[in-house]
């Protein structure tokens, strides 16, 4: 598993946790980006062994993120805190943090966030 990944899917089990419960719906969507970094079982089992320990965002190492994979952290971050049936005040605060973290200015944040909110309501709507 390259660096990179690594600090992309710990970022999203930070978020996933913000609610204070890591739901079944957010370990899907885990699974599913383990899948899409074609992460080997070894790195796949140490990532949900990760996931089964409430996180935050101070333990990822976002540093290892270069700027479009920050966006898309964002972005990915934005459609995970929806994927459970709504996105709470909790969840809010964190992506408000992922944004000041990942250091992505507000209008490009503002920005990324819209989309993905978008994207999020068309992935419940299926």
């Amino acid at each position: 598993m390259e660096k990179h990944e690594e600090a992309m899917l710990k970022s999203l089990v930070a978020i996933a946790w913000a609610d204070g419960h890591f739901a079944e719906e957010e370990a899907e969507v885990l699974e599913a980006m383990l899948s899409t970094f074609h992460i080997d079982a070894e790195g796949a089992a140490l990532v949900r062994t990760y996931a089964k320990t409430p996180r935050t965002l101070d333990d990822v190492p976002v540093a290892e993120l270069s700027i479009p994979e920050r966006a898309q952290l964002l972005r990915h971050a934005v459609i995970l805190s929806h994927i459970d049936g709504g996105q709470d005040d909790a969840e809010r605060r964190v992506l408000r943090a992922v944004v000041k973290k990942l250091e992505i200015p507000e209008q490009e944040a503002t920005r990324l966030i819209a989309e993905a909110e978008d994207e999020a309501r068309e992935l419940l709507d299926l």
